[in-house]
């Protein structure tokens, strides 16, 4: 079970039906800490809810092929990550910010008709998210935190290297998996990843065929 879940220990401890927030490029995993800037008002009416609530929502992208409703909104992909608000800051100009733990991923079944201006879906969690063994996983760590670096490089960050050093694997896997400078396709490809193997070396392939492109600053910085 992933840190800072303890809430959630089996499928029914988490809600069947959710609210839903679709934002692309941005992808949610067990474990993972997301900061959000919420300002329209009806994710500010959801967050309100939720708060009264479970304190759960989904993170979730639309649909690669960038379809839509007969309404206009675009249809969401089939897989999205549930995640526990765990804090929340009001500012002076309406807006929250919040922040976001991963749960585990979740399943749409379907979208529900419903009343509310956000959007709600009924979902099957993947349960094994909650029992993920913490034994160490064989992955490919030097490339890692090759990508890891190029991706601070890139954007002017810098990181405690101590720090990243010790880091548990799944952590370093998720925590690139979510801040990589990729595209929503590379994104999705790496929360439906079936587990943390899978996932750094979805992340590594990824890598590296941008690399092959020669076509990015990230690319350049992973050589």
């Amino acid at each position: 079970m992933q840190a800072g879940n303890a809430h959630y220990r089996r499928a029914a401890d988490l809600p069947e039906t959710i609210p839903v927030f679709p934002l692309s490029e941005a992808i949610l995993l067990p474990g993972g800490r997301m900061p959000l800037n919420i300002f329209e008002p009806r994710y500010l009416e959801m967050i309100d809810k939720a708060l009264a609530g479970s304190r759960v929502i989904g993170m979730i992208q639309p649909r690669l092929d960038d379809s839509r409703l007969p309404n206009g909104e675009p249809e969401i992909c089939e897989v999205g990550c549930a995640g526990r608000i765990v804090s929340l800051a009001e500012t002076g100009d309406g807006r929250y910010l919040i922040s976001l733990n991963g749960i585990c991923r979740f399943r749409v079944i379907e979208e529900l008709k419903v009343r509310t201006p956000y959007r709600q879906c009924r979902v099957v969690p993947f349960e094994t998210d909650l029992h993920e063994d913490s034994a160490p996983v064989d992955i490919d760590r030097p490339a890692l935190l090759r990508a890891f670096r190029a991706y601070l490089e890139a954007n002017d960050l810098e990181a405690d290297w101590d720090s990243v050093s010790r880091a548990e694997n799944a952590i370093l896997v998720n925590a690139l998996s979510m801040m990589a400078p990729f595209g929503a396709a590379e994104k999705q490809a790496l929360l439906e990843a079936a587990d943390l193997k899978a996932r750094a070396e979805t992340l590594i392939a990824i890598a590296e065929i941008v690399l092959a492109r020669g076509d990015d600053d990230f690319a350049h910085k992973l050589q």
